[in-house]
C-alpha cells in the first residue's frame, strides 16, 4: 500500500470512530462541552444533530472514553430502529443485563428501574446513548419519553443522548412532550475551508507524516468536493494518496485530487440544508 511511500506509520483517513483521530474544530469542542454538561450535571436529555459523516459518532466515543467507568453505567445503542418491546430489550442488553428470559414489558421496565436504583446507590449514572436516532420511530420515541419519567424528587434516574441526522430535530419537534424534555441541543455544521485544511494536517501528523503531502491547491480541491464533511474528506484524501503513490508524485495536488474524485465517484456535496 502507500504507507511506506508517503512515510506514514498508519492510515490517516480511515472512516472509523477512533477517538485518537478526533479533530476538535470549534463546533466539535462546543458539542463535546454540551455533552459533558448534560452528563455530569444529570440534566436529562441532550440532542446533537449533524449531516452524515460530520463526526457525531466519534464524539460519542470520545465522551465514553473520558467518563470514569466506575461512575457511569453506559448503554450504547447503534441500531435503535426497533419496535418498543425489542427496543427495551436492547437497552437492557446494552447495560450488560440479560433480558432474554423476560417476556412482558412490565417486567422489563421493572428490571430497568431496579438497575437504575442500584446504580444510584452505588453513585453511578445510568447513561443511554442512541446513535442514528433519526431511525427511531415515533412509537419508540414515546417509550424513551416514558423512561424519562423514572426520576426522583431531586434528579433524573438516567441521562439520554440522542445523536442523529438533521431530520431528527424535526421529528423531536413534532413530539411536544419529548421536545420539552430536551435540556441541551446542538447542530454540528461542516468544517469551513480553513478547518478542512487543519483537519487534513492533523490526521496526517497523527499518522506520522514528516513532510507536506498535500499542496494548497490540492486541499482547496478537497474542500470543493467535500464541503467540509469529515467522512467525505477522508474518502477523497485516502484515494488521493493512493493515486499519488501509483503516479510516484512528490505531493498530492489538485489534478491528483480530481482524478481521485473521478475514480471514487465522489459527488460534490451541496451547500444547501
Amino acid at each position: 500500500m502507500y504507507l511506506e511511500y508517503w512515510g506514514l506509520k498508519k492510515f490517516p483517513f480511515e472512516n472509523v470512530p477512533n477517538p485518537d483521530f478526533m479533530y476538535y474544530s470549534p463546533e466539535h469542542e462546543e458539542a463535546l462541552a454540551r455533552l459533558f454538561y448534560v452528563v455530569r450535571g444529570n440534566k436529562g436529555v441532550v440532542l446533537i444533530s449533524g449531516e452524515v459523516g460530520s463526526g457525531k459518532t466519534t464524539l460519542s466515543r470520545v465522551l465514553i472514553n473520558q467518563l470514569p467507568p466506575e461512575e457511569y453505567d453506559i448503554g450504547l445503542m447503534t441500531n435503535p430502529s426497533l419496535k418498543p418491546l425489542d427496543f427495551l430489550r436492547e437497552v437492557l442488553f446494552n447495560l450488560d443485563l440479560n433480558p432474554g428470559r423476560y417476556k412482558s414489558k412490565a417486567t422489563l421496565l421493572k428490571l430497568l428501574r431496579e438497575t437504575m436504583l442500584k446504580n444510584l446507590r452505588e453513585n453511578r449514572t445510568t447513561l443511554l446513548i442512541f446513535d442514528e436516532a433519526q431511525l427511531i420511530s415515533k412509537e419508540t420515541f414515546e417509550e424513551i419519553r416514558l423512561l424519562l419519567n423514572f426520576q426522583l424528587n431531586d434528579r433524573f434516574m438516567m441521562t439520554v443522548i440522542l445523536l442523529g441526522q438533521p431530520e431528527l430535530r424535526t421529528t423531536v419537534k413534532s413530539m411536544v412532550q419529548l421536545d420539552q424534555r430536551i435540556a441541551i441541543r446542538y447542530h454540528l455544521n461542516p468544517l469551513n475551508e480553513v478547518e478542512t485544511d487543519r483537519y487534513i494536517d492533523f490526521r496526517l501528523k497523527k499518522s506520522g507524516a514528516g513532510k507536506v503531502l498535500f499542496t494548497d491547491d490540492g486541499k482547496a480541491e478537497i474542500y470543493h468536493h467535500s464541503r467540509g464533511i469529515p467522512r467525505v474528506i477522508n474518502n477523497v484524501c485516502d484515494m488521493s494518496l493512493m493515486i499519488g503513490y501509483i503516479a510516484k508524485a512528490a505531493a498530492v495536488d489538485a489534478d491528483i485530487v480530481k482524478k481521485a474524485v473521478e475514480d471514487a465517484g465522489v459527488v460534490p456535496v451541496s451547500n444547501s440544508g
